[in-house]
């Protein structure tokens, strides 16, 4: 979104208010503060500035690889606020830095019913009333940092210490940024899926990530008993999606399709083939089945299909699933990744795997790019890998495989973990992976955007965890001083400040705006926040 100057827009009130005032006496400075406080009208516009923001970025990734983006899950809107405000504080710029919304953790954590697994058992409109929370969150940072502009600009004396003051106001970066919303299954049939999309985008969502399970089968992507559904009803409901956006005038909408079938090994219903080669035959052709003989004949009650010239009888569970031939799902993956992107018109696809192996997901994108050569990837660096494990017996099999070491070196199973590994050449070995863990992806790998699905859960139980042992233990307040604020303050975290971050200035501006020296101010000489003033 191009926002409007200072300039231009003092120069349009001006326009309206030759005195400076309204004839009610508000100054036009105050005018211009609060319109470039309120960027944006609604949240649907959010989803239309990002969605183009996503698409710049995805261009600039195809071009050099090396710019990837990265994104955090969280689970509220003050964890998002917090997670961009140190992404800016760090770099600069909120440039390629999104927040991913996880239904994991709206199951887990934003449940009317409970803290509940992610198998879709929360409300729909919890992930839209996340979404929106987020933005608001997002919102109200940008809201705290220009009127500390403002506030600058006012103490300003001189003309060239007013036109500093603009310069900041005009060059400041915005904390909106993109979100990736996690739709789950679609909550339904692809019109109960059309319908919420449409609520995720008008809360704000520029990109939607829907995965290949059964709506009312759906599991977590690393628990067992993954249900996947023929190509055609997901690229139904990918085509839902699309719909929702192009309707609410989203036009750069990214979907992304995701594909759990590296780990599911069952599907709810076998699909109707019009002909050889469609997405159904396709599909079929991975079920697990038998001859059927006159030693093995089909029994009353039962299904056949006609494979390779002969009738065979598809293997079925006592609850009716179907499932697939064991060793098939790499295959699988393949399938529904180049069907989603040649059929469903995603944007960028998710594979979900059991463990974090570049290798492994390299050799995956690279059959898919033989049919689709611009191919991206979302990639979950999840929290469900032991990833010290993963990357230590990876670089164990190798070394052992190169002549480096001997297999007696170093133990094979989960000893590995120990902290006696943590400063051996293994270990730091293992480490030095995981720092470049996330480039080796994006440039070796096709992965556009690296995410982590529950980092702001896992952080916060640890978080309070540490809190809670020193101070209900023998450290007291020393506790929470050491690991909490002096912490806040020595890394310059404005939450230090907590009156103030929640918008206590913000309030006292407003009041200054309409009441001027009759405002009842909160932030005066008693303010317990000024012993902060001068971190």
């Amino acid at each position: 979104m191009t926002r409007k100057s200072f300039a231009e827009l003092h120069r349009a009130a001006m326009a309206r208010y030759p005195s400076g005032r309204t004839p009610g006496g508000v100054s036009v400075d105050d005018i211009v503060q609060l319109k470039m406080q309120n960027s944006y009208d609604t949240h649907l516009d959010i989803a239309r500035d990002m969605a183009r923001v996503m698409r710049a970025d995805m261009a600039a990734y195809d071009a050099d690889p090396t710019l990837s983006t990265q994104s955090l899950g969280c689970w509220s809107g003050f964890h998002a606020q917090q997670m961009i405000k140190s992404v800016k504080r760090l770099r600069g710029t909120t440039k390629r830095a999104y927040v991913y919304l996880s239904g994991w953790m709206v199951a887990g954590l934003r449940n009317r019913w409970g803290h509940l697994p992610d198998q879709s058992m929360h409300e729909k409109t919890a992930v839209a009333d996340l979404i929106a929370e987020i933005y608001t969150s997002l919102r109200q940072a940008d809201e705290v940092a220009i009127n500390d502009l403002f506030k600058a600009l006012k103490a300003a004396k001189t003309e060239s210490a007013r036109a500093e003051a603009i310069a900041a106001i005009d060059s400041f970066e915005s904390h909106v940024v993109p979100i990736i919303a996690d739709i789950d299954a679609g909550f339904g049939n692809e019109h109960a899926t059309y319908l919420l999309a449409k609520e995720l985008i008008k809360a704000g969502a520029c990109c939607l990530q829907i995965e290949n399970q059964v709506s009312d089968a759906k599991q977590c992507g690393h628990q067992d008993g993954k249900v996947t559904v023929p190509r055609e009803d997901f690229i139904e409901k990918l085509r839902a999606c699309r719909l929702a956006f192009e309707e609410l005038g989203v036009d750069d909408g990214v979907i992304v399709a995701r594909t759990d079938s590296l780990g599911a090994g069952l599907t709810q219903k076998v699909p109707v083939s019009q002909r050889p080669g469609d997405l159904a035959s396709e599909y079929i052709k991975w079920l697990k089945t038998e001859p059927i003989t006159e030693e093995n004949p089909i029994r009353e009650g039962e299904i056949a299909l006609y494979q390779g010239g002969e009738f065979v009888r598809p293997a079925r569970l006592p609850n009716g699933l179907f499932p697939f031939r064991e060793g098939s799902g790499r295959a699988r993956v393949i399938e529904d990744c180049i069907a989603s992107l040649t059929e469903g018109g995603a944007d960028l696809l998710w594979i979900e795997t059991d463990t974090p192996n570049v290798d492994e997901i390299a050799g995956m994108v690279a059959e898919v790019r033989k049919a689709v050569p611009n191919a991206k990837l979302t990639y979950n660096n999840s929290p469900s890998f032991n990833w010290t494990l993963n990357l230590r017996k990876q670089v164990r099999a190798q070394w052992i495989a190169e002549g480096r070491i001997a297999a007696g070196d170093y133990p094979e199973g989960n000893e590995l973990m120990k902290p006696d590994y943590d400063a051996t050449e293994l270990g730091q070995e293992a480490d030095a992976r995981l720092q470049r863990f996330q480039t080796d992806i994006s440039t070796r790998a096709g992965v556009f955007h690296n995410l982590i699905t529950l980092p702001t859960f896992h952080l916060t139980a640890k978080s309070v965890d540490e809190l809670s042992q020193g101070y209900f233990g023998e450290d007291k307040m020393l506790a929470y001083v050491k690991t909490v604020q002096r912490e806040e303050i020595r890394r310059g975290i404005s939450a230090v400040k907590h009156q103030h971050e929640v918008g206590s200035d913000l309030g006292d501006t407003f009041k200054e705006m309409v009441s001027g020296e009759r405002a009842l101010k909160a932030g005066g000489h008693a303010n317990t926040m000024n012993q902060f003033a001068a971190e």
